[in-house]
């Protein structure tokens, strides 16, 4: 058997898995020495069980599972793992006991038959776009992004094919345009959060990491549902199956391009990416439409003060007991949100629900089946970089990224990021497409044409670094 199986994508393991011409034992083995290879590069994970991941794979081998039978995933280190301390990248929480019960999209995919390879690094708190000390498989010196990067670096360097993450004002889609993935943030309420770390309860998504978009509708198919332990997912409309149905076309779409403030400004490689992009989706018989949206200018002040407020009430014990374990730029973020008038909270939350009206009126409006826009406007910082060099002027790296991605945070409307080839940097561009709530199926229809026209990427360069693997 080949030892280059840590490539398939989780699609294909699975149908060879399921028709016994594969061996999760053989699957395993190879996404373990793939591991073995590239994570003295990368430094994705906090936690592997070598022993226990061969031996559960071992026993899968002459039984039959579920769709993800066999197949190795990574968790997020906010989300609870049985036996397992949830640490989520803090000092402050080194301590923690290991937890006596999955978090519940973490059990969805035991249920499903999937192998729990081990938890991956976050930015502290879920709260950052760095991740330390994890690298970028497309350079080393660069960050994979965050917070959930240690989930982005583990997929794009083909230690697993899947990884679970969550993302408040990108931090799903901001690792996957780093990294070359598609990261999907569902609707808020599809995805169960209980179990997983809160940062701000009102914008928490629970998403996916994957190499392809076939991927990231597997997954999501699996993870979606209502939870007891989980309000938000009480009474929301089923998933439609398929979700990618045979007849996937796109001809007739009408999707409304999103290419000024706040998504501006961007590098030239991406604005290329972008335009590119829609020429393919204008091929494939979809109609693009220009639309301005000024109200989302007002998206960083609505979305830092939301964050700052929630994450400050839900660790309000924390910072007073251990605030000198607290990075000082979560810790700062903190100390402002415990200081925030009430009224600029709620006021924030207006402005919310004014973003929220505002699209799904123009959704109405316009006739639109989904928006478009790019995941991030620039490529991946390096690993001390602060800030962005545009035409336009120097920016803070992380009021760059979170622009562009906290709108849909806001509005809780499904979005996929994708990527659309390789810019002149030598890095991924990626474009991100949202649609009505609960409609993950037309967000997934229009990805999977963008990666259809693009291709697939080729693997980044740690792929060529670990030798022999």
């Amino acid at each position: 058997m080949s030892n280059d199986l840590w490539a398939l994508t989780m699609v294909d393991a699975a149908a060879l898995i399921a028709t016994r011409d594969l061996k999760p034992s053989e699957y395993v083995a190879s996404t373990l020495a793939r591991f073995e290879a590239v994570e003295p590069l990368i430094r994705a994970f906090v936690s592997v069980d070598l022993e226990r991941v061969t031996h559960e794979a071992r026993l899968q081998d002459d039984k039959r599972g579920g769709v993800l039978h066999g197949i190795p995933v990574a968790i997020k280190d906010i989300f609870d793992v049985t036996g397992t301390p949830t640490g989520c990248g803090s000092k402050a929480m080194a301590s923690s006991r290991p937890a006596v019960q999955d978090a519940a999209a973490v059990a969805r995919l035991r249920a499903a038959g999937a192998i729990v390879l081990g938890k991956t690094t976050t930015h502290e708190l879920a709260c950052g776009v760095y991740t330390p000390p994890t690298r970028n498989p497309w350079d080393l010196d660069r960050s994979p992004g965050g917070s959930s990067g240690g989930s982005g670096a583990a997929v794009s360097a083909g230690v697993v094919p899947g990884a679970i993450g969550s993302d408040t004002g990108g931090s799903i889609r901001i690792p996957a345009s780093h990294c070359g993935l598609v990261g999907l943030k569902p609707t808020y309420g599809r995805i169960s959060r209980s179990g997983a770390l809160a940062l701000s309860w009102s914008l928490d998504h629970v998403g996916t990491l994957t190499r392809t978009v076939e991927d990231a509708a597997l997954m999501l198919s699996v993870l979606a549902g209502p939870d007891s332990r989980d309000q938000t997912t009480l009474k929301r409309p089923h998933l439609p199956e398929p979700l990618l149905p045979a007849n996937d076309h796109v001809r007739g779409l009408r999707i409304g391009v999103l290419d000024d403030a706040p998504f501006a400004p961007m590098e030239a490689d991406v604005r290329q990416g972008m335009t590119t992009t829609l020429k393919r989706l204008q091929q494939e018989g979809v109609e693009i439409v220009e639309v301005r949206v000024p109200e989302l200018k007002a998206c960083m002040a609505a979305e830092f003060a939301i964050v700052a407020a929630e994450a400050a009430s839900y660790h309000e014990t924390r910072m007073k007991h251990f605030a000198d374990l607290i990075g000082a730029d979560v810790r700062g973020l903190l100390e402002t949100g415990l200081l925030l008038p009430a009224s600029l909270y709620l006021r924030a939350q207006k402005t919310r629900r004014v973003i929220q009206q505002t699209l799904m009126k123009l959704f109405a409006d316009q006739r639109l089946d989904a928006l478009i826009a790019p995941t991030v406007p620039a490529k991946a910082q390096r690993w001390d970089q602060l800030d962005y060099e545009f035409v336009e002027g120097t920016e803070p790296v992380i009021q760059a990224l979170v622009r562009t991605t906290a709108p849909f945070n806001l509005a809780g409307l499904p979005a996929i990021a994708v990527p659309a080839g390789i810019g002149d940097f030598g890095f991924p561009v990626s474009v991100q497409v949202a649609a009505r709530p609960f409609d993950e199926q037309t967000a997934l229809r229009i990805a999977l044409a963008i990666q259809r026209a693009t291709g697939r990427i080729e693997g980044p360069n740690v792929f060529a670094t670990a030798q022999g693997n």
